[in-house]
């Protein structure tokens, strides 16, 4: 592979994995407290830097200097992000449900994505570090894939959120029970969605 091509499909990659479905469910749990679409879109970045800034922290450390990151510890990063959806989602079921209007509580909201993307990165960014080492035969090409693959994931997240963000405010909007539906649906997926990750990280081929 080369050196373009490897970076072209980092970033084809990375906005690709922001569709990926814990991604979408941790957005559509944040929106819930976010109106507008530039408030949305801020979150959003904000996730996507906190968890490119973990994946990268793995993902250079697998690329450049060569660690081998153990399996229990992949395994224990995928239920650490399983417990973090189904915490999520059981925080915005008890919560007040109200918009985050105040400036104190949109600088929590921006701390809360920030530290969620944090976590979210640590899944899977030794997996795909170690694909990029055995794809890409210069360390210095595979970690500017890296690089490109993490600013795809932020603008992917920034993208759909702008986008999921008019759905969902305009739900939110007519209040009543189409907002009640909204906050637990949201709410109710993240936590079947890490159910799954959490069982998929103690049962599934990852496990054995």
């Amino acid at each position: 592979m080369t050196g373009a091509s490897a970076l072209l499909l980092g970033l084809g990659l990375g906005l690709r994995h922001a569709a990926d479905a814990d991604h979408l469910v941790v957005v559509a749990t944040l929106l819930q407290r976010e109106r507008g679409p530039r408030r949305a879109a801020l979150v959003a970045a904000l996730w996507g830097l906190g968890h490119s800034a973990t994946f990268l922290g793995v993902g250079l450390l697998v690329v450049l200097l060569g660690l081998r990151v153990p399996a229990p510890f992949e395994r224990a990063a995928e239920l650490l992000v399983a417990l973090m959806l189904i915490a999520l989602g059981a925080w915005h079921l008890v919560r007040p449900q109200r918009p985050a209007l105040a400036s104190g509580h949109g600088g929590a909201a921006h701390a809360r994505s920030v530290v969620i993307g944090l976590v979210h990165g640590l899944a899977g960014s030794a997996g795909i570090a170690l694909l990029a080492t055995t794809t890409i035969p210069s360390r210095l090409w595979a970690a500017a894939y890296l690089t490109l693959f993490g600013l795809g994931t932020v603008a992917g997240m920034v993208a759909l959120t702008v986008v999921l963000s008019w759905p969902i405010g305009w739900t939110l909007a007519r209040g009543g029970a189409a907002r009640r539906f909204s906050v637990v649906a949201a709410a109710l997926l993240g936590i079947a969605t890490g159910v799954v990750v959490g069982a998929d990280a103690l049962f599934g081929a990852g496990a054995q």
